[in-house]
């Protein structure tokens, strides 16, 4: 049964698009097939992924507001990997699609054809809370919030909650918080073991607790277009990011 996950956080700069990348890889060395859909409208998935959004002659973007199917979009970007790209003209869809009867639904309906080839579908969304990460939301069956271990970013986490709340009371009854995953975690920092600890307190039943480590490797990683499994397979980031995927795949 396909699992689609919408990774959200109002704040930008929390490893949002490379947690997506990096659970991507770990889905996919399990054999998993994952689709990818760049959501957020400065397309950092679809670079990580190795695209230049630039030279694209259709994206999500056409996909949301026109007649263009999905499948026309994809593109297979690694083994089990495809990746539904985005370009800058996805910050438009948000006024294009403000007419369209259950316009917070058009994601959802546009993946009902397609949804049965992929085991994930991972929506990286943007660092907003209009109507591109509405769509996200009503389309998935689950939430994943990554959460840098600052207070920053621990309350604009707490802002996403509410409004998974309400997309639960009217849009998606079915969505579920699939969990909130420390990221940039620093172990020598206070500050950094305050918030996780505050986290741990909050919200113990949704709690990843795998933190994932500030590590220099992971940008690098992403410049080189790589996820970090395959930039340092061995590191302990890499591993994290397996050991986040076995807990999510065991909860499916």
């Amino acid at each position: 049964m396909t699992r689609t996950i919408a990774v959200a956080s109002q704040k930008g700069g929390v490893g949002k698009t490379t947690s997506t990348i990096n659970l991507a890889a770990a889905f996919a060395e399990l054999g998993h097939r994952v689709l990818l859909i760049d959501f957020d409208p400065q397309a950092a998935l679809t670079l990580g992924m190795g695209i230049n959004h630039q030279n694209l002659g259709k994206s999500v973007y056409e996909a949301l507001t026109s007649p263009v199917q999905l499948s026309a979009v994809i593109k297979e970007v690694r083994p089990y990997v495809n990746l539904l790209p985005a370009t800058i003209d996805l910050a438009g869809a948000e006024a294009d699609l403000m007419g369209e009867m259950g316009r917070e639904h058009v994601l959802r309906r546009k993946l009902e054809p397609i949804k049965d080839e992929y085991d994930w579908i991972l929506i990286d969304c943007p660092p907003s809370l209009g109507l591109l990460t509405i769509n996200a939301l009503t389309a998935a069956d689950g939430v994943l919030i990554p959460v840098q271990t600052q207070y920053l970013a621990f309350r604009g986490m707490q802002l996403l909650l509410q409004l998974v709340k309400k997309i639960q009371q009217f849009a998606n009854p079915n969505l579920k918080v699939a969990g909130l995953l420390p990221t940039m975690f620093d172990a020598r920092i206070i500050h950094d073991r305050e918030v996780l600890d505050e986290i741990r307190a909050t919200y113990p039943d949704w709690l990843i607790d795998i933190p994932i480590k500030r590590r220099s490797a992971v940008a690098d990683a992403i410049v080189a277009n790589q996820s970090i499994l395959e930039f340092r397979t061995n590191s302990d980031v890499a591993k994290s990011y397996r050991e986040v995927a076995e807990v999510l795949a065991n909860a499916s």
